[in-house]
């Protein structure tokens, strides 16, 4: 179990490694040498040392948190008519479960009106959009799901996430009023009209699927195996992948607007820079964004990316990087913290190499209702069940035009 202690622990052994890592860098500097193989072989063993403690320090935080919460709840008292639609959910997830595990067939009438029902209110909502022989996944195995996404690419961890429970078109409006300003008056005398000129973004529901998931007879009938954790996480990660892909660099056409793609130049890197970052060029991002996002901005990279920013110092000499040694502290760069985005490109020449800014205006939009459909005998001659999900979703950057995110491009040369 999760406790402060093994925290603080992992944070004391992380902390040493950063120390050790700072050494050698100093060591070279002082002596006016470049880097030897030994060295650059040190720095990525601790770089790795480090990458690895940070990953299990935010999987003993989570696991805190978790704990807190679900203490939290343990003497809240229910209302009688919640009582009840919890008594409902419990036994739709009870006849959900069977049904994955032995299809429809397995079922009384009176279970299969319950799922048919399910079906019937979402197809309600939503016209068209749930898939023929498919039920709605009921809220804890959604749940589930959801957490599983989190886990790829960091997106869902920084953008603002909002869920509808229909998929109409959705227009978020967005309004740049940072030229008008105030005035005075003198007595009885009329206020100038000045109106706000109002834009919006639409966020549709892009269709996604998991794919085909094959589960064999033997593990259906293992009553030891938790068919549902294992078809959540499962889904959870395949849907998870391609919406960070589609929300960091989607084109905006038939699919999401990737945050790289709506984003705005912020500076490029010198010629000779194709795979490199100066200090200077951070200074340049960061200025690059107005001054009204800056105080909740923060940088996004690929973790390449970042295993070359650990290397760069400031005009004095100190580390750009800092890590986060406080319970909770995040790590930062030059004052900022930073969100790890596999999906952002490598530095690489004329790359979209890094981003700076208020990822609170990129949104993301999830349809709730998620259909799963069970195959039962198009697999059943090699003795597999297939299981495929459907899930909506859209992304994009709400930007009135005082971009609010802008990013580092490498030199094309």
């Amino acid at each position: 179990m999760a406790n402060v202690h093994t925290i603080l622990e992992l944070r004391r052994q992380r902390a040493n490694v950063v120390k050790q890592y700072e050494e050698v860098l100093n060591r070279h500097k002082e002596e006016k040498r470049s880097l030897t193989q030994e060295e650059e072989n040190q720095l990525d063993k601790l770089h790795n040392e480090e990458v690895s403690l940070r990953k299990q320090i935010e999987r003993e935080e989570y696991l805190e948190e978790q704990n807190k919460s679900l203490a939290g709840h343990e003497n809240r008292f229910m209302a009688d008519d919640k009582e009840k639609a919890e008594v409902n959910k419990d036994e739709y997830r009870s006849v959900f479960s069977k049904w994955l595990t032995g299809g429809v067939e397995m079922l009384s009438t009176e279970e299969r009106n319950l799922l048919f029902s399910q079906r019937s209110e979402e197809r309600a909502m939503s016209a068209g959009t749930n898939t023929a022989g498919g039920y709605t996944v009921p809220q804890g195995f959604y749940n589930k799901l959801i957490e599983a996404l989190k886990f790829y690419g960091g997106m869902r961890d920084v953008a603002n996430v909002i869920q509808t429970e229909m998929g109409n078109a959705l227009p978020i409006p967005s309004v740049n009023d940072t030229s008008q300003v105030g005035a005075i008056v003198a007595e009885n005398t009329a206020v100038t009209q000045q109106d706000v000129t109002f834009g919006q973004v639409t966020l549709n529901a892009y269709k996604y699927t998991s794919k085909l998931i094959l589960v064999s007879m033997e593990l259906l009938q293992d009553s030891a195996f938790n068919l549902e954790d294992y078809l959540a996480k499962a889904l959870g990660v395949r849907i998870g992948r391609i919406h960070n892909t589609h929300f960091t660099t989607g084109t905006g056409t038939s699919q999401p607007q990737g945050v790289v793609t709506g984003a705005t130049l912020g500076t490029t890197g010198a010629t000779g820079q194709t795979t490199s970052i100066v200090y200077d060029d951070l200074i340049e991002l960061e200025h690059a964004v107005d001054i009204a996002y800056r105080p909740n901005a923060q940088f996004m990279m690929h973790d390449s990316t970042l295993k070359s920013l650990k290397k760069l110092k400031d005009s004095y000499g100190r580390p750009l990087w800092l890590p986060g040694l406080a319970f909770k502290e995040p790590d930062t760069i030059n004052g900022y913290k930073y969100t790890l985005n596999n999906d952002m490109a490598t530095m690489a020449a004329s790359a979209k190499s890094m981003l700076f800014g208020d990822f609170s205006n990129y949104w993301i939009r999830d349809v709730l209702g998620i259909t799963l459909v069970r195959f039962n005998e198009k697999y059943m001659d090699s003795g597999q069940v297939g299981f495929v999900a459907f899930a909506r979703a859209d992304g994009k950057l709400v930007n009135a035009g005082t971009n609010p995110i802008a990013y580092y491009q490498n030199s094309a040369t």
